[in-house]
């Protein structure tokens, strides 16, 4: 029986699965801080005040709903200009998305 040759979806090289170890992670929960949670609540929070779904705040953004729903679930560590994108996206300055950050932070346990 041949071995199995299976590409690397990145860099398109190919590897040999080792015995006994899954081919893809299954576990992405090491990426969830809670800084990153605090962030998702707070943007969940701001979201709804304002009455906006996840795709009409992407589209206001210029970003996909679906990387919105990650920000809010704490799975993404957006950039600067990603913050600033959904700042826009809410009509709100940055400045109220970090103090309402700030709280969801002190109220999340280390």
């Amino acid at each position: 029986m041949p071995e199995t040759i299976l590409p690397d979806r990145r860099s398109g090289h190919q590897w040999y699965p080792r015995a006994g170890r899954r081919s893809t992670p299954t576990c992405r929960s090491w990426k969830r801080t809670p800084e990153l949670h605090a962030l998702g609540r707070a943007l969940l929070e701001l979201r709804a005040r304002r009455g906006l779904s996840q795709e009409e705040l992407g589209a206001e953004a210029d970003l996909h709903r679906n990387y919105i729903g990650a920000i809010e679930r704490g799975e993404i560590n957006p950039t600067f200009r990603v913050l600033l994108k959904l700042t826009v996206g809410l009509r709100l300055p940055l400045s109220e998305l970090i103090a309402v950050y700030e709280r969801h932070r002190a109220e999340t346990p280390s």
